[in-house]
């Protein structure tokens, strides 16, 4: 109680320690040795006693200067010498403490030698003047050296054990920090991965749907309208399906939804299913297909992405392909079509995500006019992929 009263009163405390430091010094201060001084025993009989209000005054900032009163001390250890009984002040002892305590502990102890030394170099050049005797010598550096060295040590420990304190309680505040960094990256990085997905699956499965419906319309052909009609139904439903499935991550109820999406279609699949609106798209693979599941998830999407984006930009084009190239190493995935018009758009987020995939598995993606009036999209993936990237790299408008 009687410690936390004066930590939360620091101002009431520094005062109280200054009129103490004071009271306790006056009274050997207020005698001055006449038969010793001579002349001089007026004037130092008014100027000790302003010297040590002076001194001990610097107490008041001890917390924000302690170098203030340490020096102040040193200085009032040399005064000190003069009076009628020498002897040593307790603002040396405070002024260690507060040194230890408040800066740190090798400032403290290079004060002590200090104030050891100017009043053991004083009270010897007294004691060569015949000013002193060599036992009042002797115990005016006694008195330096035992209340300084008490001050000091006290000062040590306790100013130890407080930055400790504050390295403890720093550390756990910058954890903290950390802790709601990485909570917040988290986050960013799983809205940034629900929201590729759900591009992925909206903009393919509306796009093969609307073909599907166009198609039907435009037909007088019952069956093929059934048929047309039956596809869209299907690729709606599927992608109903994986949806549900991506927004079971956002539940935060009991109810048994998965906690990763759907893995994309196989290219084939995508293909076959951009083939029955009319697109006129082909496939071609060469080599093992033998990736593994993250590098096959980002291939499905990619081909996904291209083919929706081909078939979204690029309504007119007369031939366009994918091609899928197995290596030993990396795979090779490379969408063309030749409807292309005008200049490229920018701002979408298709390509985007698709480079945003690509690095994940350490992979590239490119997209451009290849300058012959076509359109390729062309991504370099790594057969395995171990390690993904956790952040991809920075965004780039297409």
């Amino acid at each position: 109680m009687f410690r936390r009263f004066w930590t939360r009163h620091p101002v009431l405390a520094d005062v109280l320690l200054a009129l103490l430091c004071t009271l306790l010094t006056l009274t050997p201060a207020a005698r001055v040795d006449r038969d010793v001084l001579g002349a001089y025993a007026m004037l130092l009989s008014v100027l000790l006693p302003v010297c040590v209000v002076l001194a001990c005054g610097t107490l008041l900032w001890r917390r924000r200067r302690p170098w203030l009163p340490a020096a102040a001390a040193i200085l009032l250890e040399v005064f000190l010498l003069f009076s009628a009984t020498p002897g040593s002040s307790p603002l040396l002892l405070f002024a260690g403490y507060s040194l230890a305590v408040y800066r740190s502990a090798r400032a403290a102890w290079i004060a002590f030698g200090s104030a050891t030394a100017v009043t053991g170099a004083s009270a010897g050049l007294l004691y060569g003047l015949g000013v002193f005797t060599l036992q009042a010598a002797a115990n005016a550096l006694l008195g330096t050296v035992v209340l300084g060295l008490i001050g000091t040590l006290i000062g040590v420990n306790v100013g130890n054990r407080k930055r400790y304190l504050d390295a403890v309680i720093d550390r756990s505040r910058q954890l903290l920090v950390e802790r709601d960094q990485q909570a917040q990256l988290a986050a960013a990085a799983e809205r940034a991965r629900i929201a590729r997905e759900m591009h992925d699956i909206v903009s393919h499965s509306l796009t093969v749907v609307v073909a599907l419906s166009e198609g039907a319309a435009a037909t007088a052909d019952r069956d093929r309208a059934r048929a047309a009609a039956t596809a869209a139904a299907d690729t709606a439903r599927d992608a109903l399906t994986q949806m549900r499935s991506m927004l079971g991550v956002l539940r935060d109820d009991d109810t048994p939804l998965p906690l990763a999406p759907v893995a994309p279609a196989p290219p084939q699949d995508t293909v076959a299913a951009a083939q029955r609106t009319g697109y006129p798209v082909t496939l071609s693979t060469t080599g093992q297909a033998e990736v593994s599941p993250d590098v096959a998830h980002a291939l499905g999407r990619i081909v996904q992405e291209g083919l929706t984006n081909a078939m979204r930009h690029a309504p007119t084009a007369t031939s366009a392909s994918v091609r899928l190239d197995y290596g030993s190493d990396t795979v090779v995935v490379e969408i063309v079509n030749d409807g292309v018009t005008g200049p490229p758009r920018v701002g979408g987020f298709g390509v985007r995500g698709l480079a945003e995939r690509a690095a994940h598995v350490h992979g590239t993606v490119e997209s451009r006019p290849d300058g012959t009036g076509r359109w390729l999209l062309r991504a370099v993936l790594p057969t395995s992929s171990e390690d993904p990237a956790v952040t991809p790299p920075g965004e780039e408008k297409t």
